[in-house]
């Protein structure tokens, strides 16, 4: 072997990557203390991108496409090692390759509810979860501020970070939307795509981006869940009566659903028992004894009678009007005879005292004798 294949053997010709996993985002290509050879192959694929560092300073970046490493596609690492003009000897450098290819069916959810405030169902609790994609855009950000000195890393080492933006941006998103819990099925691509525009301003001072964003699903706890299937369930039977009916109905079937066992036949008799009942109650309320006598209202009393007063004709003149109690002084001292006329409003013109009933009664109550008569 000669000198001149030795030295050769000491330097690197050929840099490449070939990726057959699927979670790695970063690479480091192994140099293993062996300095590039200059004018060597640098092959950068599609889905890739090739980044230098020297001496801990972020150099150039190479987009995919096949480079010989010379001073004139190197600018930057020109600069940096100062390089003069014709230099052509072998150099030092790190060389990070970087998966700019789609990460997709990434989850995310919602590790503890999201309280917010329902127009329908007042101050409430929700769950959501979803997928998304990711993609790095800016490799030489990734780098700086990510990945570091990682020799190689993984969609793992950033998806917990990830999710935390989701759902930070989705609780305040989803809180303040003023949505009803019942029409945010309606409108999750709508939610999708704010979500994704406000978590996409996030991630993109890490380098990368959120090219897809989805919501599978938003739960209620299962309580409200419950609630709300025994409320719709009673809209669809229409009242109180058609829904006992209903629910009696869906048990003789489920009890039906295991024939031959005593408990089915059982509850089969006791709800058509009480089906019957029920349809006999609401034909006729006060059932077969004629049920409990309601109590009867209490009449209101009478109103209180109204006083007549009257008005006394005596030789060609009238005067008055007297009360009752007044006609009654008035016959005791002889000033009102049975003989006298009298008038009251709604009386048929002027009768005799004597032939009112009303005042009748003054005349036939004689007083008794003085005493010593």
């Amino acid at each position: 072997m000669s000198i001149f294949d030795f030295l050769s053997g000491q330097f690197i010709d050929v840099i490449n990557w070939e990726d057959d996993t699927r979670d790695t985002m970063v690479w480091r290509f192994e140099r293993h203390g062996l300095e590039i050879n200059y004018g060597a192959k640098l092959t950068v694929r599609e889905g890739q991108a090739a980044v230098f560092v020297h001496d801990g300073q972020l150099a150039d970046v190479f987009t995919p496409g096949l480079y010989m490493l010379e001073t004139n596609n190197m600018p930057i690492m020109t600069t940096l090692q100062h390089w003069d003009h014709g230099f052509k000897s072998p150099f030092k450098s790190e060389i990070y390759y970087v998966n700019t290819t789609r990460f997709n069916d990434l989850k995310w959810g919602t590790k503890n509810p999201v309280m917010l405030r329902d127009p329908d169902f007042g101050p409430t609790r929700i769950r959501a979860f979803g997928t998304y994609s990711t993609r790095v855009v800016d490799p030489a950000r990734f780098l700086t501020e990510i990945v570091g000195t990682d020799g190689e890393f993984t969609m793992d080492e950033i998806s917990y970070q990830v999710r935390n933006i989701i759902v930070q941006s989705f609780s305040r998103i989803i809180a303040g939307s003023g949505i009803p819990v019942l029409d945010m099925a309606a409108n999750t691509a709508d939610l999708g795509k704010l979500i994704a525009a406000e978590i996409s301003g996030v991630v993109a001072e890490y380098g990368l981006a959120i090219p897809e964003f989805y919501i599978e699903n938003i739960s209620l706890p299962p309580a409200v869940e419950e609630a709300l299937d025994k409320r719709t369930s009673l809209g669809l039977a229409g009242d109180l009566g058609k829904f006992t009916q209903y629910s009696a109905a869906e048990a003789m079937t489920a009890a039906a659903k295991t024939p031959g066992s005593g408990a089915g036949e059982g509850i089969g008799a006791g709800l058509g028992m009480g089906m019957g009942m029920a349809m006999a109650q609401q034909m006729n309320p006060q059932g077969p004894w004629g049920g409990q006598a309601q109590p009867a209202q209490a009449a209101p009393p009478p109103p209180p009678p109204v006083e007549h007063v009257w008005h006394v004709a005596e030789n060609g003149q009238t005067h008055g009007p007297y009360s009752k109690a007044a006609l009654g002084r008035m016959a005791g001292e002889g000033k009102l005879t049975r003989e006298s006329f009298v008038w009251t409003a709604g009386q048929d013109g002027w009768m005799r005292a004597e032939d009112v009933q009303e005042l009748a009664q003054l005349f036939t109550v004689m007083p008794p004798p003085p005493p010593g008569a």
